[in-house]
């Protein structure tokens, strides 16, 4: 089999968590051979990875005959553009969430979160997703939406259970929550597209989207969102600057705090909630009611192992768990964070349908449908109503 020729747009958090799973590939063969970033931290990246090339531009990673796959974990607002001119280059494509997004046009009012009706960005969004899916369709590539929580074991045993079962969802709740995050660009909307709701909440509500049509297939039915509701707000606004010494969330013009509910076509829901202000580690949360069961999906546990310790100086170099603010005392660790969540099983399929051909178990339609129903909650979030999609 020919070797799968990897090129990573970005050297952060993300592209670690990539890295970590490329080397866990098995039964493909796979090297991540080229890496591209504007910062001075891709050469070290580079290096400590054993990356043979580093490019300082996103054009000429793409340029590059060698490649095969281009993997995309950049901020979100140079998503689409990226994903549409690796694919018109002749390059397979991975994207990490959120697929699309709005990040602004010429006359918006700054900031465009407070002043650009929510509406507006809903059709604007699902017009910029029509244009981008077509594109990508007219390129004959593949696309591979990074959704690590579609691979999560407890998500992928759930999905087990519901083809076995073929019992009807009643009801789902998820949840992703933690203290903040320390990227700059998240606390905007121009940068991210939203705040918590799409941030985070778009892993729970991709799961949920998918679980749905794990049912609908094992039941011979089709079911899709018929509406959705929503609430956001900025729960961390009345905190003096003393009392945000943990908590990282420091909104501009995007929400901390949202909960919203997708009513389906068969009558019955789905509710995602996410907020930046809940500490003790990152909460990862998938529940299931059927018909005849229920099951309660754990994605990151944090308790594989206990640890006590009093020196955070000798912890420095040690990798505890995300978002847990410090290494002493009693700590739950959670181990092999990359494969509870996911992210190990992402990339052995994305290789795999390189290699075979085949789709995704993470795809455009997903990657869509997630956009869709995300922005139709900020829009009935804006005008307190039910959003009929």
């Amino acid at each position: 089999m020919a070797k799968i020729r990897i090129g990573l747009a970005g050297c952060g958090f993300v592209s670690e968590l990539h890295m970590h799973a490329y080397r866990r590939v098995y039964g493909v063969n796979v090297e991540v051979r080229a890496v591209a970033a504007r910062g001075d931290h891709v050469v070290e990246f580079a290096h400590r990875h054993q990356i043979p090339a580093v490019y300082r531009s996103f054009r000429d990673l793409i340029a590059d005959a060698d490649l095969d796959v281009i993997d995309i974990c950049t901020p979100p607002n140079l998503h689409t553009s990226m994903i549409v001119d690796a694919m018109q280059a002749g390059k397979h494509v991975i994207c990490e969430k959120p697929f699309a997004g709005y990040f602004g046009r010429d006359g918006d009012k700054a900031p465009i979160g407070k002043h650009v009706p929510k509406a507006s960005m809903y059709e604007r969004v699902l017009e910029e997703m029509e244009k981008t899916r077509a594109a990508i369709n007219k390129t004959g590539k593949l696309f591979m939406y990074a959704e690590d929580w579609i691979y999560a074991p407890a998500v992928a045993k759930t999905v087990e259970i519901l083809k076995a079962t073929k019992d009807k969802i009643l009801f789902m709740k998820g949840e992703e929550s933690h203290s903040g995050s320390h990227a700059a660009h998240a606390a905007q909307w121009a940068m991210t597209g939203g705040g918590s709701l799409i941030r985070m909440g778009c892993h729970p509500l991709s799961a949920v989207l998918y679980l749905k049509q794990v049912e609908a297939k094992a039941r011979g039915e089709t079911i899709g969102v018929a509406s959705v509701t929503c609430d956001v707000g900025n729960v961390t606004a009345c905190l003096r600057p003393d009392e945000r010494s943990v908590l990282k969330a420091n909104p501009v013009d995007v929400e901390d705090w949202g909960v919203l509910t997708a009513t389906f076509s068969d009558g019955t829901k789905a509710t995602v909630f996410s907020g930046d202000m809940i500490l003790g580690g990152v909460r990862n949360l998938i529940e299931t009611y059927t018909s005849s069961g229920s099951l309660f999906a754990n994605i990151t546990p944090n308790t594989h192992m206990m640890s006590y310790q009093t020196s955070e100086e000798k912890l420095a170099n040690v990798y505890i768990t995300e978002k847990v603010d410090r290494k002493t005392g009693w700590q739950n660790i959670c181990l092999e964070e990359e494969w509870t969540r996911g992210y190990t099983q992402e990339i052995q399929d994305f290789m795999e349908c390189v290699a075979t051909g085949r789709q995704p178990l993470s795809d455009l339609t997903l990657a869509f449908e997630t956009i869709k129903v995300n922005y139709a909650g900020y829009w009935a979030a804006e005008e307190g109503r039910r959003v009929t999609l």
